[in-house]
């Protein structure tokens, strides 16, 4: 209860006399005090021990009213100990308006008791000791600053170490660390299931196109998202519902992003998001430098075996495609671009004519010259699925 003193030694002596007959019976005036708290909120109750309360309430309004009394530019300790009981019951999580209020509670209780103080033993002050009204009000007003300066700090301290803590469980999950304690950690403070549908996403980070965020456009999608930046990447742990399918998150990805993206497949249960990551990575992997979509990992799955060996798929090109890589660049392009074309339209020389402008049979000529180039026929299952994986394989090369 600091603050200005009064304005003469006689206005000072009258409040300071008031102040000691307030302390004598400061006890009566602490209960009275929790009793108010308790009928204003049940919450002062359950979040600070009775005792504890009674102690730290009769220790800051001691201080309170002890600062009135104390010379002038004596140090602020009414402050000092409103900044610490804001950091206190930050952590002890009472909320900032039910501690406001209880400050205010109590310099109304003071101010009360010391007009009965001073009404009761000598009413002839009690106009002297009004004049004292605007600076203990002004005082109050300056703890409960502080007090809320204090609090405020002291949660967004708070809030960003759980926020730290929580993503280092996450990081932990998505580098394949597994425990049960770890997990069950995880589950509480982010909020998941344990055992529940997850998928995994990997996004690098040129993907960015000033497109709408993709936080925004997940609410009310059914999933949640859990993004985790990392030196060239976005991890994203997606929890699905039970009826929401991996078409889903790839299609929302699609629109939040220009890709490349890799998605995982369904894992189950938070212990496997490693493994997801992993997956997830690999999936982005089978995405051409210049591809633009979503790829999930459960539709890659052979482009998928080529990149995880990438001395195997360098053989594999080699051996299949050795004569042709010989040929100009230009004239080899041509080729593969037609090979290409035939195996997205499924094998329909047509429409993969319309596909690169031009007749039918300019695609029969080209896809003839690569068999005799290769020594395969695209009519026999096996050396179809050696020219299909060594396209793939050398698409996506560096020097593809």
């Amino acid at each position: 209860m600091g603050g200005r003193r009064p304005r003469t030694g006689h206005e000072w002596k009258v409040l300071a006399e008031a102040c000691e007959t307030l302390l004598d019976g400061l006890p009566d005036l602490v209960d009275d005090y929790l009793r108010l708290l308790a009928e204003h909120s049940l919450t002062y109750g359950r979040v600070i021990p009775y005792d504890q309360h009674w102690q730290e309430a009769e220790e800051a309004i001691r201080i309170g009213v002890t600062a009135i009394r104390a010379p002038r530019g004596s140090p602020r300790r009414d402050l000092e100990h409103a900044q610490w009981l804001g950091r206190h019951r930050a952590q002890q999580g009472l909320p900032l308006d039910l501690l406001v209020h209880a400050y205010r509670q109590a310099g109304r209780l003071v101010w009360e008791a010391l007009l009965e103080a001073t009404s009761a033993r000598q009413p002839e002050r009690l106009a002297v000791l009004m004049r004292s009204s605007t600076m203990v009000w002004s005082a109050v007003d300056e703890q409960a600053d502080t007090v809320s300066e204090a609090y405020r700090a002291t949660e967004l301290e708070l809030r960003r170490r759980t926020d730290e803590r929580l993503q280092a469980l996450l990081d932990a999950l998505l580098e394949g660390r597994q425990g049960p304690e770890l997990t069950s950690r995880a589950a509480a403070g982010l909020d998941l299931p344990e055992h529940g549908r997850y998928a995994v996403v990997v996004l690098p980070l040129e993907r960015r196109d000033g497109r709408e965020p993709l936080h925004r456009l997940i609410q009310g999608t059914g999933m949640r998202f859990m993004w985790r930046m990392r030196a060239d990447c976005e991890v994203g742990v997606v929890a699905m519902a039970a009826d929401t399918g991996l078409d889903a998150v790839a299609d929302l990805l699609a629109v939040g992003c220009p890709g490349p993206g890799g998605v995982s497949p369904v894992v189950e249960g938070l212990a496997e998001l490693g493994r997801a990551r992993r997956l997830a990575e690999l999936a982005l992997r089978t995405c051409p430098p210049d591809a633009t979509e979503i790829a999930r990992l459960d539709r890659r799955m052979p482009t998928a075996l080529v990149v995880s060996q990438p001395d195997l798929a360098g053989r594999l090109v080699s051996d299949v495609f050795g004569a042709l890589l010989e040929l100009d660049p230009t004239d080899r392009t041509v080729l593969l671009e037609t090979l290409d074309a035939w195996l997205e339209c499924e094998g329909s020389a047509g429409r993969a004519a319309s596909r690169l402008y031009c007749h039918r049979n300019t695609v029969f000529n080209r896809l003839r010259r690569l068999e005799q180039l290769t020594g395969r026929a695209l009519s026999r299952p096996r050396d179809l699925t050696e020219m299909t994986l060594a396209l793939d394989a050398h698409r996506l090369s560096p020097s593809g």
